[in-house]
């Protein structure tokens, strides 16, 4: 398996930046973009999730790193949270919910796994690059 060098490269980063653009683009229709107080949350929220990934890959430990992608998958869970507010207020069709809660899920899920793998490694610190 390569190393990844750049947490661009990162499945869960890639997939966590899909679900924040999925819903920036949800909360700027219909009168979800009228709630702003839920729409800013929730795109709060999903920009955390991605944002949380990208600054744990920056530190120097595995541990460190896994403490951001607890917070990360915590943000996630915001998400799913905050995506039956906006079914119970109206501004998303059950359809929308089953499917934004289903990808969230799965993120998770992914998250979870990447957490354990870091936990189980034998490398315990990344290598640092001069510059």
């Amino acid at each position: 398996m390569a190393t990844v060098t750049r947490f661009e490269d990162l499945e869960v980063w890639k997939l966590a930046r899909e679900q924040a653009k999925a819903i920036y683009s949800l909360t700027n229709e219909g009168s979800f973009a009228n709630d702003f107080s839920l729409k800013d949350q929730i795109n709060r929220s999903a920009g955390s999730t991605m944002d949380n990934i990208a600054e744990g890959f920056e530190r120097f430990t595995n541990q460190e790193f896994g403490q951001y992608l607890i917070i990360s998958k915590g943000s996630n869970g915001e998400v799913r949270s905050q995506l039956y507010r906006a079914f119970d207020k109206g501004p998303i069709t059950e359809e929308v919910l089953n499917e934004r809660l289903e990808y969230s899920v799965m993120l998770g899920n992914k998250i979870k796994s990447f957490i354990d793998y870091l936990q189980s490694s034998k490398y315990k610190s990344k290598p640092r690059k001069e510059g």
